[in-house]
């Protein structure tokens, strides 16, 4: 047996000495998942763990070669051990504070406290932690080899700290063996590659040049494919070249698929997987290697030279290529397909603005051309101080209501008929964009080979193996398994539902208190001398109290994800699929209601609850809101345009400076720590450690989503929100591109068949839209009183002013001495007039009538979109074929399969790849 010794690596000349002791266990390979439990053990893998076996008998220790700082000797530029031919395919790193350093600080603390005893006992806990990290990080590098991969170490030393960096390289009999356990897709035949670009196809069809495209060196070449058998192995393109058959991302996805498996401790404790050692703080970082740097060489060199990064950076990631189509079959080559799809949607989304924002804006500028025939609006300007209105406020004196002259003008840029017919073209657009993109999703997932992809039973999450209070064995794979009683988290899930509960009602304590804070302005602007401030009080109440809901809108948003996240933990989800749909579901819920309640607000209640003269409805001791002069359209307006833009401004401005921060604290930190080395030049592995921890696309698909249910519930009210959209998507296609190529190190490549559960937000998004904006037209807008006006009385709406005020009772009259008018259908006694029940009912009519129209387009539009393109059928049928005749055992059947594939009718010859 190994000797029992400190876990510490024992340094002797150039070479590092891991003890590898780790509890006297059996050295049988130890995997957590199909290679267990009757699974097939590869026999290399035996005989690896039998040499294993005989050190053990020999006392012999285990040697991983490692390079101390200082002299070292020439390493090949690139992504490869010092060898210069094995691809490292995923890096380890671990850092260790020098002894030294770490006992002068605990004296230095013991003394200042005055508690030797206790710092002593404190320190003896530290470096048991320390010990059992080590013997962690020991094992989990033993049973990494006995995986079959290669293993090197480098190492970076001051006085302060050593970063240890452990290399890790998947050989080619290892890579076979998982490929077809992962059903990873192999080549058979190559195909032209495939112009998903609508508009590149219709620009060259009318002859017209295409600015937009461009020709991207290196693109990835497009296959039919099959799953891939190690069995049929000859059949598949490329087979001969071990060393280029496998792509990097999915290296990478082996090697990981490895590491999540691989034992380091208990099987029992489930200790398993360097996930949870990363959480476990034995590894500071695990990723694979950028294809080297993204910077252009300082001398002239062949684009077909460049690496993929610097592809990526050149063609995609600079802001001068806003305009450029993005370059998807590259950044899924390097990136994989989960990350793929989030910018193809994007980017989709993006085109799909185009057409919204150009006839919002037509709209909007329609309204101004218009707006000198808006006759309610002259009347008011005309009429000088022959409609004197009751006052806004118990202390507030009457008015004219010719003062708001210039609101009246303004409110009808967010409320004539154009503003109806853009709800009803949003409501068709939200539903026509959602079909093409099952098209254009279902044509990239089977470009990309993962139409057919379902993730497999998944493991636990790391956090759930160490905080399960039982193991159960799984019925499908009958691996024992952390385990979680069902009525135990159903009990914690209702109890997370009830703080969601509470921090909705905290919500909306804050918009009570901005509609106070909104009525103490309003009032403080009456009662100035200044006529520019009584006339436009309400505005700059409104503008002020948006400022102020956007501050706490984000304020709250940190909070509450914060929470969510911590209750989600704390719910212990097994997978990290369940994990990810309800934190999912718990953020957006609170997000919609914390961007969304003050707009519904606006919208729907304000101005609803005011009441009469004499008897006005209250809130706390205040008169309840009335819509400002320009009425609650222009009021909704004002507050999109200022939480909407408000957040993608502050948005874009922490995603392009946070990172900026991140890395250049990382790379100082790293710098201290080499030292005198910093004159070298910083090796692959060091380059990328200083680059910060890529943070998935969870926010990045919460920004956009949130937009999406701004420009279409509410788009009656801001026809330039689509307009505004577009202008941040575009930074927000570069912003995001530098910081996967430039600031991120690179994320393990997932695979993924479309985006997920934010589809189904989406759906629900656009379906709300149509009921938001029907009960927008309707309640809120004047179009339907000025309809019904016209259709009654007077079709140029003369006389429509003053039909629409009403005036205040006798009672009222009696007490106040002053006879005023207010905005309502109500007779002299404050009852609702008949023309007020006439309208309700064709408010409800329209209603009805609207949604039953927009619902039965939206599902001709579905019936007669197919989610699969027929060109894309024929393709999989052909795939299909080919496939069954390339793996077919019988020989004259794939003598058929060869002829009919170099046939005149085939889509093309098969070509070699080396």
């Amino acid at each position: 047996m190994l000797r029992n010794k400190s876990s510490e690596l024992l340094m002797a000349d150039k070479d590092v000495l891991l003890d590898l002791d780790y509890t006297g266990e059996s050295h049988v390979p130890d995997y957590y998942g199909s290679l267990q439990n009757g699974g097939f053990i590869p026999p290399r893998y035996l005989a690896a763990a039998a040499e294993a076996d005989d050190d053990e008998e020999d006392d012999e220790p285990i040697y991983i070669h490692c390079d101390k700082g200082g002299r070292q000797p020439p390493h090949p530029r690139g992504n490869y051990f010092r060898d210069g031919k094995t691809k490292i395919d995923f890096v380890l790193v671990w850092e260790v504070r020098s002894r030294r350093k770490r006992r002068s600080r605990q004296r230095g603390r013991d003394e200042r406290a005055g508690q030797v005893e206790g710092g002593a006992e404190e320190a003896s806990r530290s470096e048991r932690r320390k010990a059992l990290l080590a013997l962690w990080r020991d094992k989990f590098t033993h049973n990494l080899q006995r995986a079959g991969l290669l293993l090197e170490k480098e190492e970076t030393v001051s006085e302060k700290k050593t970063i240890h960096y452990l290399k890790l390289s998947a050989p080619w009999d290892v890579l076979v063996y998982y490929a077809e356990e992962l059903c990873l897709r192999a080549p058979l035949q190559a195909q032209p590659n495939p112009d998903f670009n609508t508009s590149d196809q219709v620009l060259r069809k009318l002859c017209i040049p295409n600015f937009m495209a461009e020709s991207v060196p290196n693109k990835p070449v497009d296959y039919y494919t099959c799953a891939f058998r190690k069995s049929k192995m000859e059949k598949f393109l490329g087979c001969e070249n071990h060393d280029t058959y496998f792509t990097n991302t999915q290296r990478h996805r082996i090697v990981y698929e490895i590491l999540a498996r691989t034992l380091y401790g208990k099987r029992k404790w489930a200790e398993v997987g360097v996930e949870r050692l990363l959480r476990e703080g034995a590894y500071t970082a695990a990723f694979p290697l950028h294809e080297g740097p993204f910077e252009l060489p300082g001398y002239e060199i062949s684009p077909e030279e460049l690496n993929q990064r610097q592809i990526l950076f050149y063609y995609w990631a600079r802001w001068s290529k806003w305009y450029k189509y993005q370059p998807l079959d590259h950044i899924r080559e390097y990136f994989g397909e989960k990350i793929a799809l989030y910018f193809a949607w994007l980017g989709f989304y993006t085109v799909w603005l185009l057409p919204a924002a150009v006839v919002g804006t037509v709209v909007f500028v329609s309204g101004i051309m218009t707006m000198a025939s808006n006759t309610p609006a002259e009347d008011i300007c005309s009429s000088g101080d022959h409609y004197l209105m009751c006052p806004l406020c118990e202390t507030c004196s009457n008015w004219n209501i010719s003062d708001i002259c210039p609101m009246a003008k303004m409110g009808y840029l967010f409320d004539h008929p154009g503003t109806v017919f853009f709800s009803v073209f949003m409501s068709f657009w939200a539903v026509t964009f959602l079909e093409y993109w099952k098209r254009k999703n279902a044509t990239l997932a089977h470009h990309w080979d993962c139409m057919d992809f379902h993730e497999e039973e998944e493991r636990p999450r790391p956090e759930f193996a160490a905080m399960a209070p039982a193991m159960e064995e799984n019925p499908v794979t009958g691996v024992k398994e952390p385990y979680f009683p069902k009525k135990d988290r159903l009990t914690r899930m209702l109890t997370g539902s009830m703080v969601i509960v509470i921090m909705l009602s905290v919500v909306m304590i804050f918009l009570v208190t901005v509609i106070v804070y909104r009525g103490i302005v309003s009032i403080m602007m009456y009662h100035t001398q200044s006529l520019m401030l009584h006339t436009q009080a309400g505005n700059i109440a409104n503008i002020s109290s948006s400022m102020v809901n956007l501050a706490l809108i984000l304020l709250m948003g940190q909070v509450y994800t914060a929470l969510a996240e911590q209750l989600t933990k704390w719910e212990m989800h097994r997978t990290q699929t369940q994990y990810e749909d309800a934190f999912t579901f718990k953020v957006f819920i609170f997000q919609f209601v914390n961007f969304y309640s003050s707009p519904f607000y606006v919208a729907f209640f304000k101005g609803r609850f005011v009441g009469y003269p004499g008897h006005y409805g209250t809130l706390f001791g205040m008169r309840n809101e009335d819509c400002g002069p320009g009425g609650c359209l222009i009021e909704l307006a004002e507050q999109l345009f200022i939480i909407m833009v408000g957040k993608q401004l502050i948005n874009n401005i922490q995603e392009f400076v946070i990172p900026k921060v991140k890395a250049w604290r990382q790379k100082r930190a790293l710098a201290a720590v080499r030292g005198t080395q910093i004159s070298q030049e910083p090796r692959r592995w060091e380059e990328d450690y200083e680059l910060i921890e890529c943070e998935g696309l969870f926010e990045e698909y919460l920004e956009i989503v949130l937009q999406f249910g701004f420009i279409t519930i509410f788009v009656a009210a801001f026809p330039l929100a689509p307009l505004f959209a577009l202008l941040n998507n575009w930074a927000e296609v570069r912003l995001d591109a530098h910081k996967f190529v430039c600031e991120y190190r690179r994320p393990v490549a997932e695979r993924a068949q479309n985006i997920g559960v934010w589809f189904n937000i989406l759906e629900a998004l656009s379906h709300l839209s149509v009921i938001a904006n029907a009960f927008l037209i309707a309640f809120t807008s004047d179009f339907l009183p000025r309809l019904l006006y016209q259709f009654k009385f007077h079709k140029d709406l003369t006389g429509y002013v003053n039909f629409t005020l009403a005036y205040s009772p006798s009672n009222y009259t009696q007490a106040n001495h002053t006879m005023c008018r207010y905005k309502a259908f109500r007779d002299s006694d404050g009852n609702y007039t008949l023309f007020y029940w006439e309208l309700l009912a064709v408010r409800l009519g329209f209603i009805i009538a609207f949604e039953h129209v927009v619902f039965f387009v939206l599902r001709a539009i579905d019936w007669m979109v197919p989610d699969v393109p027929e060109s894309l059928e024929l393709k999989v049928k052909r795939e299909r074929y080919l496939a069954k005749q390339a793996l077919a055992d019988n020989q004259e059947a794939l003598l058929v399969s060869r002829g009919s594939a170099s046939s005149p009718g085939s889509d093309a010859s098969p070509v070699e790849v080396s």
